[in-house]
């Protein structure tokens, strides 16, 4: 067990001020910022992610886990910068464009974070010429497109195709989800992968940098 299980603890339980707390002590002491994240986060939001799937846990305690987690990555990510560490992936993310809603977005950048991965949240009622800035902006690998409306949901289908007339469609996996999405419809219009939940969709993503390594 690692020498920082409480890092690890305050995370599957939603303690942010705790996580926080433990990480800076850790730093201090010398840790090293990469073992913390390898070690105690990731492991902490796979525990989460199986809770949830055993419902356990439900979407309030995935929020708060992933606030935690979110405090504690922001001690280290600085650090892990300035050593040139190499995350697991880039992922822009975001509600396409027309709808405002967010809080399945955020529990999948959450656990997307938690997983290892970069992730440049766009929020809500995003273009698809944001999308196609941020995914120059940060070299990303990985577009998630959000949509809880199914007026919406034609949006999706719409920044797949500004992907490819932009010509970076082959640079980037794109994984799709909310509650409207089927994977028949992700299948329709050219998405790469969809998953009905945010755990779900960190397994994807990490499926999609295994393959591409």
């Amino acid at each position: 067990m690692s020498k920082y299980e409480s890092l690890h603890d305050a995370i599957v339980n939603g303690k942010a001020t705790d996580a926080v707390t433990i990480t800076k002590a850790a730093l201090a002491a010398g840790a090293d910022p990469m073992d913390l994240v390898t070690e105690n986060m990731i492991p902490a939001m796979d525990q989460v992610g199986r809770l949830f799937e055993c419902e356990e846990y439900f979407v309030p305690e995935l929020l708060l886990a992933g606030r935690a987690m979110k405090g504690a990555l922001e001690l280290i990510r600085p650090l892990l910068t300035e050593r040139g560490e190499v995350s697991a992936g880039r992922v822009v993310i975001g509600t396409v464009k027309g709808d405002l809603h967010d809080i399945g977005k955020n529990l999948v950048a959450s656990m997307l974070e938690g997983g290892g991965f970069e992730v440049i949240d766009l929020g809500a009622d995003v273009s698809p010429d944001r999308f196609i800035e941020a995914i120059h902006n940060n070299n990303a690998n990985i577009v998630c497109l959000s949509a809880l409306l199914t007026v919406t949901m034609p949006g999706m289908r719409s920044t797949i195709q500004a992907l490819r007339d932009a010509g970076v469609r082959d640079r980037v996996r794109v994984l799709v989800g909310g509650a409207p999405v089927t994977r028949q419809f992700a299948t329709d219009i050219g998405a790469d992968g969809y998953s009905e939940t945010a755990v779900g969709a960190v397994a994807l993503a990490r499926e999609f940098t295994t393959t591409a390594a």
